[in-house]
C-alpha cells in the first residue's frame, strides 16, 4: 500500500534465510521440522519433538537464526563500501539484520532469545517449572513493550503510537497468554515424548538424577519434578528413611498416561 515493495521482499527474504539456518541446524540434529511460520520480525519454526529435545541443542538451532543476520549484514555493509551497491540501500539491508537480529535475541518465547532463556531456565529447574516460568517472564515483557509503544501518546507532547512495536508486542503477549493457557497440554507432549528422550538416555549411557518423594506424593506431583536433560529413578521413601519402592521414570510416565489418574499415588504404580 506504501509502495515499499522491494523493501518488505527483501525484508521477507532475509526472515527466510535467517529461519533456514534455524531448519539445516534442526535437521542436521535429527529433528523433524513439521512448518515455518515467516513473520515480518522472524519466523517460528515447529518440531515435531519440542520438550523431549536436549536443551544443548535448543540453544544451537536457536542461535543459528541470528548468525545468519551476522553474515548478511556484513556482506551487505562490505559491498556498500566497495561500491558494489547503492550506500543507501546497502546501510537498509545491513541495518534490517541487525534490527531482526537483535530483536529475536529478545527473551521472549517464541523469539530466539525466549528459547535460549527457556534452555538456560532448563539447566536448573524442572520442566514444568520452565514452562512456567518462560511463559511468564515473556508476557511481562510483551507488557513492557506495549507499554513502551504507547508511551509517546502520554509523554511526548501528542506523538502518534509506534505501531509496528505495539503490533508486534500484542502479537507477543497473545500467543504467549495463549501458551500460559495450555501448559498442561505443553507439558503433556513433553510427557508423551519423554519416552523417546530415555530410549536415547539408556543406549547412550547416563547418570539417573534420583527424584525422592514420599509415599503420599501423587504422580502428578512426582511427574512435575522431572527435569528434561535427566533420566529419573523415582524413589518411594517413608519419613523414617526407609525406602519403599525405586521406579524407573517410565513407569511413572507410563502409569500416568495409561489411565490419567494424576492424583493417585506414586506408590500405587509399585503395586
Amino acid at each position: 500500500m506504501t509502495g515499499y515493495f522491494v523493501e518488505l521482499i527483501t525484508l521477507f527474504a532475509i526472515v527466510f534465510v535467517h529461519e533456514l539456518g534455524h531448519v539445516i541446524t534442526a535437521r542436521g540434529f535429527g529433528w523433524t521440522v513439521r512448518e515455518v511460520k515467516l513473520l515480518p520480525f522472524g519466523g517460528v519454526a515447529e518440531v515435531e519433538e519440542a520438550g523431549s529435545l536436549p536443551s544443548k541443542e535448543d540453544a544451537i538451532v536457536a542461535i543459528a537464526g541470528p548468525l545468519q543476520n551476522v553474515w548478511m549484514g556484513a556482506v551487505a555493509w562490505t559491498f556498500g563500501q566497495l561500491g558494489l551497491w547503492n550506500v543507501e540501500w546497502s546501510d537498509y539491508v545491513w541495518r534490517a539484520n541487525v534490527m531482526i537480529g537483535l530483536f529475536n535475541l529478545l527473551p521472549i518465547l517464541p523469539l530466539d532469545g525466549g528459547k535460549l532463556m527457556q534452555a538456560a531456565l532448563s539447566q536448573t529447574l524442572a520442566f514444568h517449572q520452565t514452562l512456567v516460568w518462560a511463559i511468564r517472564i515473556s508476557l511481562v515483557l510483551s507488557i513492557i513493550m506495549i507499554g513502551y509503544a504507547i508511551v509517546p501518546v502520554v509523554y511526548s507532547g501528542g506523538m502518534g503510537i509506534q505501531f509496528n512495536l505495539l503490533t508486534v508486542g500484542l502479537f507477543l503477549f497473545f500467543t504467549n497468554w495463549t501458551a500460559y493457557r495450555h501448559i498442561p497440554f505443553l507439558f503433556l507432549r513433553f510427557l508423551t515424548n519423554r519416552e523417546m528422550a530415555s530410549s536415547r538416555s539408556i543406549t547412550k549411557g547416563a547418570w539417573a538424577l534420583p527424584i525422592i518423594v514420599n509415599k503420599r506424593h501423587t504422580v502428578s506431583a512426582a511427574l512435575r519434578l522431572f527435569k528434561r536433560d535427566s533420566y529419573h529413578l523415582v524413589i518411594v521413601m517413608e519419613e523414617q528413611g526407609r525406602i519403599l519402592a525405586v521406579l524407573p521414570e517410565q513407569r511413572v510416565v507410563n502409569g500416568f498416561l495409561s489411565d490419567g489418574k494424576a492424583d493417585r499415588a506414586v506408590l500405587d504404580l509399585f503395586m
